[in-house]
């Protein structure tokens, strides 16, 4: 009888555990390099073992394409940025709304949880919360170019040879603001929105002489700014900040006329099945302890109450040689995105190319 029952229970305890990996959840991310760091992903396994973490790196256009392909299928939580979730709701159905009493709101910092929940609201319901938020904007070599503060000053004749940029939107919009135009408020006009980048193109094209190079990464930036071949740059902050530490006199420069500002999002598929997982790592990743570990992976500033005080000591360093309480008042935010707009864009960087060899 006591080997009948010990075979016994060996049977069940072999069913019940097979039943417990049958029931195991898989969380599906699709976000950016770096926004899930292996250090945290095993600490989160760690706390939830019945829960295992797939992740899919990817950009902005790929997450959307991706979602809009499978009409919100294949994965369980995505990180679109801010102005990338209204238009593609609206336009593909990708995404379903959140359940904010599961989110723990309050470590959130109030002004990058009201901005995205301004952004993503639609018909009373909120798509996303903010995660991580930076700027894209200039670096300069302040012993060589002290006084560089605006996007114009990348065409100035006194920096011939010595700037560089990427051709991407960002430097659209930044020189339309430098210009003294506000492009997100002409996405309400796009004959008007088309006027100004005319014009911005006509700009970039007589700029070429200043470029020594278009860059197209961080690392082809980085040895262009720290050999000395440029002294400024179109940048994202994340790179400044790398390259501070190896060089202090290279600094993240917000321009005049506001650092151009984004915020990664949590936002729920359409079709994602495991919610109650999602909801969990969102939470995890915003404790201090793990914001401080994600923050050494992105580069980027948590979008939580004191997010730059919970940076490394090597990042907020390069921060604080950055940014004034001024330049923090001046962001300004990326403007949902309309139809349309991206393809007039493209058009025009495409024109610049064309004439510039970028």
């Amino acid at each position: 009888m006591r080997i009948k029952t010990t075979v016994t229970c060996m049977i069940a305890a072999l069913v019940f555990g097979t039943a417990s990996i049958a029931q195991a959840e898989t969380l599906r991310l699709l976000t950016w390099g770096s926004y899930a760091p292996d250090e945290l992903v095993q600490k989160f396994e760690a706390e939830y073992p019945d829960i295992k973490v797939e992740v899919t790196f990817s950009n902005n256009e790929e997450m959307i394409a991706k979602l809009r392909a499978t009409g919100g299928a294949g994965f369980d939580l995505a990180q679109p940025s801010h102005d990338r979730i209204h238009a593609a709701q609206l336009e593909y159905d990708i995404y379903k709304p959140m359940d904010l009493s599961k989110i723990d709101t309050s470590v959130m910092s109030t002004v990058h949880l009201e901005g995205v929940k301004a952004n993503t609201t639609i018909d009373g319901e909120v798509y996303s919360v903010p995660h991580q938020w930076g700027t894209s904007g200039l670096m300069a070599d302040k012993s060589k170019a002290p006084e560089f503060k605006n996007w114009m000053d990348l065409c100035d004749p006194m920096y011939k040879g010595k700037t560089s940029m990427r051709l991407k939107r960002t430097i659209l919009l930044g020189t339309a603001f430098s210009l003294g135009y506000d492009p997100f408020a002409a996405y309400a006009d796009l004959d008007e929105y088309q006027r100004i980048l005319d014009e911005v193109v006509e700009v970039l094209i007589a700029c070429k002489d200043n470029i020594k190079a278009y860059w197209k990464g961080g690392d082809d930036l980085a040895a262009l700014m720290l050999s000395g071949e440029i002294v400024a740059s179109e940048t994202w902050d994340s790179t400044a900040y790398r390259i501070y530490n190896e060089n202090s006199n290279i600094v993240f420069v917000p321009p005049g006329t506001g650092a151009l500002t984004w915020i990664d999002t949590f936002t729920l598929p359409r079709k994602a099945k495991a919610d109650d997982a999602a909801y969990k790592w969102i939470n995890f990743v915003l404790r201090p302890e793990n914001v401080t570990i994600m923050s050494a992976s992105t580069g980027a500033i948590a979008a939580v109450n004191g997010g730059q005080d919970l940076l490394p000591p090597d990042k907020k360093a390069a921060v604080t040689a950055a940014w004034s309480a001024e330049d923090i008042a001046n962001l300004q935010f990326f403007a949902n995105i309309p139809p349309g707009i991206e393809d007039m864009e493209g058009k025009a960087l495409e024109k610049i190319k064309a004439a510039t060899g970028g």
